[in-house]
């Protein structure tokens, strides 16, 4: 194993260092998809957006959650970290929403952490037509020649692909083992217990497959700006989050045109559950900003609705003085 490849014995460890990464304050992911992050020092410092202090602060922020909640009949959870200045801005960010698709960004992430750069683009992986599960549109083509397991994850982060994912978690150790990672990155929160499909059936009295947007957001943090990967795999992460397919109505719908987002969406089948985690750049020397938005509806039979997820997006970026 290489870079935090001792996560599942040595959790209180790579805690520790997580933490350690999350408190520095410092951007540190490349929004290209290739080579190894930059060390402009735009990227690193405080002093990059010192001038952006928050214009609109939390109060007003959540003053137009709650009217867009009460428009929308549902409950918003969210979470933003401006890594250039350490400014946060959240609205129910310590309350329990289900994470649907969005765990299959930390489970690639717990394969990166945890495999050889020749295990990860040299291993094939198989499995047989049953195992395939619905909305796979990568795996249900490769069930003959199997994938390997970087294109695996690429699958389940770009394509969403449901399969991949369960294929992903099996290489962990299943939901028990991203639970693990999810400790190991110093979130006591956070835990999946079912697969594919099953994770997605949801009601308000559910703690199974649950996070806070503000644990998930510490989370993409490490992962993306910290210390979780080494920088190589930050690359690759941050190129596959990049090419979602998948979330082009929600926070990217949200944010001005010109800024770089890599995003994960995750949509449940109750409760119009409609998520997106996103590591944003203004610019592509710019330090990212990290933003959780987590959605349902009150009825049981609602429909997703990725505006409200888009118009969140815009609120927090807002509140953090980084719009108008």
């Amino acid at each position: 194993m290489r870079r935090l490849g001792g996560w599942r014995t040595a959790v209180s460890v790579a805690a520790v260092l997580a933490c350690a990464a999350c408190s520095a304050g410092a951007g540190g992911g490349v929004p290209g998809s290739g080579g190894p992050p930059a060390t402009n020092s735009a990227q690193t410092t405080p002093s990059a957006r010192a001038s952006a202090a928050p214009a609109h602060g939390e109060a007003a922020v959540r003053k137009t959650l709650r009217g867009l909640e009460a428009s929308f009949r549902g409950r918003i959870g969210a979470y933003a970290i401006d890594t250039a200045t350490g400014s946060t801005i959240g609205y129910r960010e310590g309350e329990r929403f289900p994470l649907a698709s969005t765990f299959k960004a930390f489970a690639a992430g717990a394969v990166l952490a945890g495999t050889t750069d020749a295990e990860l683009t040299r291993e094939v992986v198989r499995w047989t037509a049953g195992e395939v599960k619905p909305h796979s549109p990568e795996t249900g083509k490769h069930v003959d020649d199997g994938m390997t397991l970087a294109a695996l994850c690429r699958a389940a982060i770009v394509h969403s692909d449901n399969t991949a994912g369960d294929l992903l978690l099996k290489r962990i150790g299943g939901p028990e083992g991203l639970t693990r990672y999810f400790r190991s990155l110093g979130d006591q929160v956070s835990h999946l217990d079912r697969w594919e499909p099953e994770l997605n059936v949801w009601s308000p009295k559910e703690r199974r497959d649950t996070t806070t947007p503000v644990a998930i957001a510490r989370d993409l943090r490490a992962l993306t700006a910290g210390g979780a990967l080494d920088a190589a795999d930050r690359s690759r992460l941050a190129g596959w989050l990049r090419g979602t397919t998948t979330g082009g109505a929600r926070i990217r719908a949200g944010l001005p045109p010109k800024w770089i987002v890599g995003d994960k969406t995750g949509t449940g089948g109750t409760y119009g559950t409609a998520n997106d985690i996103a590591v944003i750049w203004p610019a592509e020397d710019a330090a990212p900003i990290i933003l959780a938005i987590y959605t349902n509806r009150h009825a049981a039979g609602g429909s997703a609705d990725d505006e409200v997820v888009a118009r969140t997006a815009a609120v927090l970026v807002r509140g953090l003085g980084l719009l108008s």
